[in-house]
């Protein structure tokens, strides 16, 4: 449709030039001295358009003539480009392909074009780190450095990941602060960060860049809880051949932090060190605030303390938690510590009606043994031991 209102606009035009040229009866007179010339309007009109036509031809083939050695250099920069691009492109889609050995020949060549050389540098120094190969990979970052100054932060990156990859933690710790000074801390930085004093054994910075994380919703709440709990871990038995240590560390932990199984940890390293009283208070005020079993399972195994206020305390534990075998068995061995045989047996069988186990089984073993009931016992013993004949089997 455009092209038809070109077309037909032409026409018009045409038209009216041509009747505007038929109706002009006007004449041009030229005076030259001796000469005299006299044309009529129109082709005088014809004759300026035609020369003001080939006037601007010839000019534009001379510019254009001029104007050829830059237009071939621009041509053939273009053409650079376009293959320093092409390069760009293979050397990603093989380093997503794994094919890192192909993704260092093309970045290799796409240095060679001097396009982009330190991208090209970094890309070759990314597929060298993926190949194992350290020494080529510090060259080419090197190099890309040494290229481009702006590269110096992702220089710093690439160099972070090679020394965690080859577990130099240590190292990979001294490249990240350098890399902070640089440019401050990023979430991708901050990981790297965790996993080298992970590697170190620095604890307490593992528990601080763990926390900043998942606040900054960059690491999910139970992979935090896991490394968090890890480190606590850590660093209970790092401090488990002082008490006074012990608690104090204890006394720093966050309540939210304070999980079940750190709670069994922390009280395991109390009852190590001979703090028999101090572990039954603290059992006591987690059990009070999350019910463990496993909690419950080390409150019954001391023999020393004040027996009798916690066989108390368990009875009470007892009103609400009636169907758990392990606070059964742990008021069991309680009584059984006191000397309370009737109460032990209770505890014993109706823990043993819950869940029929070798522990279960040992310690009403124990308790026939003491009371004369030999034959009584050895059924028990016979029974401990085809489940546990069972469980070695079941395993292997």
């Amino acid at each position: 449709m455009k092209g038809l209102l070109w077309v037909l606009t032409l026409f018009a035009l045409a038209v009216g030039v041509s009747l505007a040229a038929h109706f002009n009866e006007g004449y041009v007179l030229l005076v030259f001295p001796s000469y005299r010339a006299e044309v009529t309007l129109n082709l005088a009109i014809l004759a300026i358009l035609a020369g003001f036509a080939i006037i601007y031809a010839l000019l534009r083939t001379v510019a254009l003539t001029l104007s050829l050695p830059g237009r071939v250099r621009e041509f053939r920069a273009r053409r650079r480009r376009e293959k320093a691009a092409k390069e760009f492109y293979d050397v990603a889609r093989l380093i997503f392909e794994g094919r890192y050995t192909q993704a260092m020949k093309k970045a290799v060549e796409a240095h060679a074009t001097g396009q982009s050389p330190a991208l090209a540098a970094l890309l070759a120094a990314h597929s060298a780190q993926r190949l194992r190969e350290p020494d080529k990979q510090r060259a080419w970052l090197e190099r890309a450095a040494l290229d481009d100054p702006k590269m110096q932060v992702a220089c710093l990156m690439l160099e972070a990941e090679m020394h965690v990859e080859m577990r130099n933690f240590e190292a990979a710790v001294a490249v990240l602060k350098r890399l902070q000074d640089k440019a401050g801390r990023h979430i991708a930085a901050l990981r790297l960060e965790m996993r080298a004093h992970q590697g170190c054994g620095n604890w307490d910075d593992v528990l601080r860049l763990a926390r900043l994380l998942e606040k900054r919703n960059a690491l999910m709440p139970e992979a935090a809880q896991e490394i968090k709990l890890k480190a606590h871990q850590d660093n209970i038995r790092q401090r488990q051949a002082d008490l006074f240590q012990l608690q104090a560390y204890q006394k720093k932990i966050p309540s939210r932090e304070l999980s079940p199984r750190l709670a069994l940890i922390y009280a395991e390293a109390l009852t190590r060190l001979g703090a028999d009283d101090e572990a039954q208070r603290f059992i006591e005020s987690q059990l009070d605030r999350e019910w463990d079993s496993r909690l419950v399972d080390l409150y019954g195994l001391s023999r020393s303390g004040d027996l009798s206020s916690r066989l108390a305390r368990a009875d009470q534990w007892l009103a609400q938690h009636r169907d758990d075998s392990r606070l059964l068995l742990a008021l069991g061995r309680m009584c059984l510590s006191l000397r309370l045989w009737g109460k032990a047996q209770s505890y014993l069988e109706a823990s043993l009606s819950l869940a029929d186990t070798r522990e279960v089984r040992l310690e009403l073993a124990r308790l026939l043994e003491q009371t004369d009931r030999v034959d009584e016992a050895a059924q028990h013993y016979r029974a401990a031991a085809g489940e546990s004949a069972g469980s070695v089997l079941e395993v292997s």
